[in-house]
């Protein structure tokens, strides 16, 4: 695959329960690898009892299966305490909290025997996720959780287990990629996280 574009629109479940009435699933067709779809929260990768993390989810007809869990904050899983699989793997997950610009704050991924960085670009809404030779963009229409379209740009030697990933992570709490981000949304975690 060498260049790609494609969109995945949001849509809420119709389910009753009070457990699921907050999800939201967005899918499309991702070129050669069929309908993909992300789920926030993904209930069924969080422990049943677990009321402190949430969890995002990737499936699809041709894409390697990929979640995401993490405390929660506003029904997505947020960096702290994550945990990331993408086809049955395990990632380690490493990043600097304490540098100042977008490129030191970055998420790092080690998975399938890759390295990724995964960055904010420009501003919430614009995201890269990056390995030697491939690189995934997206970006959402609006930098809500709730945002209706979710668009992505990929490039170089892309391939299904990129493009799950890239995916993935945009159903993720990420505001704190940024500086800005994290200094903003620092009293919303923290009063979330006295309150639950």
């Amino acid at each position: 695959m060498s260049e790609l574009s494609f969109e995945l629109r949001r849509s809420t479940n119709t389910v009753t329960s009070r457990e699921q009435r907050h999800v939201a699933f967005w899918g499309g067709t991702v070129g050669r690898l069929g309908t993909v779809e992300l789920v926030v929260p993904a209930l069924e990768v969080v422990p049943v009892r677990d009321r402190d993390t949430d969890g995002a989810a990737v499936t699809g007809e041709s894409v390697p299966p990929s979640s995401f869990t993490g405390l929660g904050y506003g029904g997505r899983p947020r960096l702290a305490r994550a945990r990331l699989q993408v086809a049955g793997q395990e990632a380690e997950l490493s990043r600097n909290a304490w540098r100042a610009g977008r490129e030191g704050r970055a998420l790092r991924v080690r998975v399938v025997g890759r390295e990724y960085r995964y960055q904010e670009r420009g501003n919430r809404r614009h995201h890269v996720l990056e390995r030697a030779g491939a690189r995934v963009e997206m970006t959402r229409s609006s930098a809500s959780a709730a945002a209706e379209t979710l668009r992505g740009a990929a490039g170089g030697a892309v391939d299904s287990v990129d493009l799950s990933l890239a995916i993935l992570l945009e159903g993720v709490y990420t505001r704190n990629l940024s500086l800005r981000g994290a200094l903003i949304s620092a009293p919303g975690r923290l009063l979330d996280r006295l309150g639950g």
